[in-house]
């Protein structure tokens, strides 16, 4: 098949990892698979770019200017020139923020467009959203509904929000595990073993973009709380909060026990490293970095910010979950993790369900199945379309 993936750049972040892992398996069993960016520069916070991104066929519109602060309209301008000049099957959205892309596609191309599946890779009850702004949302979500020809969920409790929140059909939303790691790094994972914590002191590791929607202010503040002198935090990962963040650190008096790391090539050392992860986001859809940590057998404390993650987390035998937004309550998880050793067996075998091979085949089948369908429907609508002046004429007569 010829499949199209776009994303807007090289830059971190877990839906373009997981995009381009399955992009470098679909190339890998021979399909034709371009990823369109929206630019080539990384012209991020920081300037780190994806420095694991595959060898793949990429496709860019070359410019000067820095696109990043419009970078939906400028994708908009490059998918639509991509698909002017080849020819493809399959139009492959790897998560929520990409929807918008492909409405877009739909409105430009019209008939033209080709079939398109969208990964959901974000939770679709959006509290942090004002109630007017949620009602412009859900009709959003209903409009996506309509506009893919296959919705993917990330767990079967998300399956069914999808078709609620969307207004889906039941054959147009398909369960594929969010493809996280590979096999190899499962068997990788696998091999770390942890022992038991320092008396004096716990080693907790964050890990995602520097972005509103992780809420890192809420677990400074618990870990200002909750923490002991020797306790330390490390944080990996970039974004536009990073300044704020760092100055929360010195007003609480961390500064000294909070380490920013920035993006890292690899989460690996530090799994190995720490104690427990921290997760403290207002909402998501299905956390890869907890997958990591499951594989890696650490126990974990996470806001119970979807609804996969109760599927993911199993509350005080893997890990603890406590509400989103609770400052009190994370600080209270903080606490009781350092008594807590988990179940790494378990979280380990949870973990593997989002391999990334598997994940891969299925997408093909999906992809295949959906691109079938698109053909057949442009065939009886052409059938129809070349039959119908002859109806015309023959009742006239």
């Amino acid at each position: 098949m010829r499949i199209a993936v776009p994303i807007h750049s090289l830059e971190p972040g877990g839906v373009e990892r997981v995009a381009l892992g399955l992009a470098a398996q679909w190339r890998a069993a021979g399909h034709d698979v371009t990823i369109v960016l929206g630019r080539k520069g990384n012209a991020g916070y920081g300037g780190a770019g994806l420095c694991s991104a595959p060898a793949l066929d990429y496709w860019s519109v070359p410019t000067r200017l820095s696109t990043a602060s419009w970078e939906t309209p400028w994708m908009i301008h490059t998918l639509y020139s991509f698909l002017m000049e080849r020819r493809i099957d399959v139009l492959f959205c790897a998560g929520n923020t990409y929807a918008v892309v492909g409405a877009a596609m739909k409105l430009l191309l019209g008939s033209h467009t080709p079939a398109m599946v969208l990964k959901v890779s974000n939770a679709l009850d959006r509290p942090d959203m004002a109630p007017p702004m949620r009602g412009a949302y859900d009709v959003w979500l209903r409009a996506q509904g309509s506009t893919f020809d296959a919705l993917v969920a990330l767990s079967e409790p998300m399956r069914r929000e999808v078709r609620e929140r969307m207004r889906a059909e039941a054959g147009q939303v398909q369960v594929i595990a969010n493809p996280i790691l590979t096999r190899r790094r499962l068997i990788q994972l696998g091999r770390i073993r942890h022992g038991a914590p320092s008396a004096w002191g716990m080693r907790y590791l964050a890990a995602g973009r520097l972005a509103p929607q992780k809420n890192f202010a809420l677990m400074l503040r618990a870990f200002a709380t909750a923490s002991r002198a020797e306790d330390r935090l490390t944080i990996a990962g970039d974004g536009p909060e990073r300044s704020r963040l760092q100055a929360l650190c010195r007003q609480l008096g961390i500064a000294d026990r909070v380490t920013f790391a920035g993006h890292v090539a690899a989460v690996d050392p530090l799994l190995e490293q720490a104690d427990a992860l921290l997760l403290s986001s207002d909402y998501e859809g299905l956390p890869g970095v907890v997958v990591e940590a499951l594989a890696a057998g650490l126990p974990i404390l996470a806001t119970d910010c979807c609804v996969s993650m109760a599927s993911l987390v199993e509350h005080e035998r893997t890990g603890l979950l406590v509400p989103p937004r609770d400052a009190g309550a994370f600080a209270q998880g903080i606490v009781r993790l350092r008594d807590m050793r988990g179940d790494p067996d378990r979280a380990r075998t949870v973990a593997a369900r989002y391999e990334l091979e598997s994940a891969a085949a299925r997408y093909v089948e999906l992809m295949r199945d959906v691109g079938q369908r698109r053909e057949q429907d442009r065939r009886r609508d052409l059938a129809i379309s070349t039959l119908a002046p002859c109806r015309s004429l023959r009742r006239s007569r």
